[in-house]
């Protein structure tokens, strides 16, 4: 994964999440699973949300995106979730009255973890290590790709 840059951050951030519809009902099979899929890439694409994978179960979303630091993971649940529900069911009003009486897509709940190249210990061991680095200073910070 590569580090990224913008006029005030260095940064490599990447999140996986999973959510899933209200009452975990198995609707997303074709033609609603492809239509899903694009109005979430649309999304992403208007919102400048990297999505790098997305695959979509019958009754769940695995995502995994690309996003600035202004941007946090409640951030992007927020505008995937209110978005896509809106536009799914306005292409799909029969799904809305059939699955989902009650007018929500999806459920408040999702899981969000973060990936990086480094795992936890690395991290942490480079943390604890600072006061050693200190002393090749701008060096070592190159060498990760920092500045």
């Amino acid at each position: 994964m590569e580090v990224r840059r913008n006029s005030h951050h260095v940064f490599r951030l990447m999140y996986h999440f999973v959510w899933i519809p209200k009452y975990r009902r198995k609707v997303f099979v074709e033609p609603y699973r492809e239509n899903l899929k694009s109005i979430i890439e649309k999304i992403g694409y208007d919102y400048d949300i990297e999505i790098v994978e997305l695959e979509i179960p019958t009754d769940h979303i695995h995502m995994v995106v690309r996003t600035e630091p202004k941007m946090s993971p409640a951030d992007v649940m927020q505008i995937i979730k209110s978005i896509s529900a809106i536009e799914f069911f306005r292409l799909h009003p029969e799904v809305k009255k059939r699955f989902f009486w009650g007018g929500k897509l999806w459920t408040q709940s999702y899981f969000v973890e973060t990936i990086g190249n480094a795992t936890e210990d690395v991290i942490r061991k480079y943390v604890q290590e600072q006061l050693v680095h200190m002393d090749k200073g701008e060096e070592h910070s190159q060498q990760l790709g920092l500045f």
